[in-house]
């Protein structure tokens, strides 16, 4: 009944950050920081929310984060707890009113929330509040959640008690930061499929999607949030409150394939590690005779690096990026996407003339932007081509943050492995199996979502996923 509801998928993968001041600290431009440093994790909106004596003010907009924030607009979200947040850009409506952290006003104060997820029961308990009253502002699933906790807030007078009621309800991952009157609180999907980690600034508590906010900001890495954990802080300090798990946990493992900055640990294990691993796993799952190994900046160096130190075939920079141009799968539509190609990556004719190169990209969800790589690197005097993929092959939508296509666009979902070597130009294809891929985060503590590559996801989602049959 609820599913016909139209509700955008726009809070893909996206990144949040918070900081509870028991310093002297400036709130408001540690946050920008840590969202500037955070800035891979979405360029298409951000915003800063800040507590100012129980009074939440705001400042957010679409952009990337120095194009929003200035010194008079920092100098103004005065406070001793502040939240932010920067917005992936996907297909859905581009608006403002998207733009997060999501502030509201309830009978018991004010509230505001930034969300790094997606969930995949919105639709349903949207409708459900629609139809008891509710007036939403936005199209985004981040204010099912903020209704939910308001409501639950009033009636049962505890904060963790509405937020424990509020992840009963929702289904799908989530990783939050939540600024109410004097806490700041982060909260992590009972899966945790998607990253948060706490880090201490002298007195002062920090939660962020990745280590590297922590490092931008001067804080000590202390741990991960749990699955499943509520971690309430105030001027009292840190309290934990450890929600029901029922599942082994499910963490992303794009975060180390593509969207986690190489310089961050996800739950105990490195980014960078984990690549240089999966690069050098896949010299030995698809070897081959070549001159050079490239890397497709930026996710695609790292395992470049790892192919060449394993295979012993040099490794060169022969392509250079526009650092100015957002990531090309999430451009609006097609043209966009290879007109972004175009402008983001030229090739450096002197490294890769006459030269067999092997080429190396974390991941090919469309093809076409694969396609014009290759023939860039063909036009600029490649002898031959080899792609190699350090990833499995994406055959199924994903439902939990990740912009990906349906699967009639997913070009592994509809074409063989030859099919695709042949669409791309590639004078060989290889991609790293899954086994191999499960390998390569060296220490994590935790299990993986692996469902875009086999379709078997960690929760039942809300879709028809056996109305599109790819026929191979």
């Amino acid at each position: 009944m609820y599913n016909d509801i139209r509700l955008d998928k726009l809070n893909e993968e996206c990144g949040v950050f918070g900081i509870f001041n028991n310093d002297r600290h400036d709130v408001a431009h540690l946050t920008y920081y840590g969202l500037y440093s955070l800035q891979h994790r979405g360029q298409e909106s951000a915003g800063i929310a800040v507590n100012d004596k129980g009074t939440i003010l705001y400042h957010k907009d679409m952009g990337l984060v120095p194009e929003i924030f200035n010194k008079v607009v920092l100098e103004h979200l005065r406070g001793n707890i502040a939240i932010g947040h920067v917005r992936y850009s996907t297909t859905g409506a581009s608006l403002r009113e998207n733009a997060q952290p999501m502030v509201i006003k309830y009978r018991n104060g004010q509230m505001a929330l930034a969300h790094n997820g997606n969930l995949v029961n919105a639709a349903e308990l949207r409708g459900k509040m629609e139809e008891t009253g509710t007036v939403f502002q936005s199209t985004i699933d981040s204010e099912v959640i903020l209704n939910l906790i308001s409501r639950y807030r009033i009636s049962s007078g505890s904060t963790v008690e509405a937020i424990t009621k509020t992840m009963k309800d929702i289904k799908g991952s989530y990783a939050l930061v939540l600024l109410t009157s004097s806490k700041l609180i982060g909260i992590r999907d009972p899966l945790g499929i998607r990253p948060l980690c706490i880090g201490l600034l002298d007195n002062s508590f920090v939660l962020a999607s990745e280590t590297c906010a922590l490092d931008a900001v001067g804080a000590e890495y202390i741990r991960d949030v749990n699955p499943g954990e509520i971690v309430v802080i105030d001027e009292d300090g840190l309290k934990s409150y450890q929600t029901e798990v029922k599942e082994k946990s499910q963490v992303c493992i794009f975060e180390f394939v593509y969207f986690a900055r190489p310089d961050s640990f996800i739950d105990g294990a490195s980014v960078h590690t984990a690549r240089m691993e999966a690069g050098r796993l896949l010299s030995r799952e698809h070897p081959v005779d070549a001159d050079i190994v490239i890397g497709v900046p930026d996710s695609g160096l790292t395992a470049a690096l790892g192919y060449s130190l394993e295979s012993g075939i040099p490794y060169g920079q022969g392509l250079i990026k526009n650092r100015y141009v957002g990531r090309t799968f999430i451009q609006p539509d097609q043209s966009q996407r290879e007109t972004g190609v175009r402008i983001k990556l030229n090739a450096i004719k002197s490294e890769i003339e006459g030269k067999r190169v092997i080429m190396v990209d974390d991941s090919i969800v469309r093809g076409t932007t694969t396609k014009r790589i290759v023939q860039i690197l063909k036009n600029a005097g490649a002898k031959e081509v080899h792609m190699r993929v350090s990833s499995p092959p994406i055959k199924y939508p994903c439902y939990f943050g990740i912009d990906t296509p349906s699967r009639k666009q997913l070009v592994a979902s509809t074409h063989s492995l030859e099919d695709i070597r042949q669409m791309i130009g590639a004078d060989s294809l290889g991609y790293l199996s899954l086994e191999g891929l499960l390998k390569t985060p060296v220490g994590a503590k935790h299990s993986f979502c692996t469902a875009c590559f086999h379709g078997q996801y960690p929760m039942e989602v809300p879709f028809e996923m056996d109305k599109f049959s790819c026929g191979c």
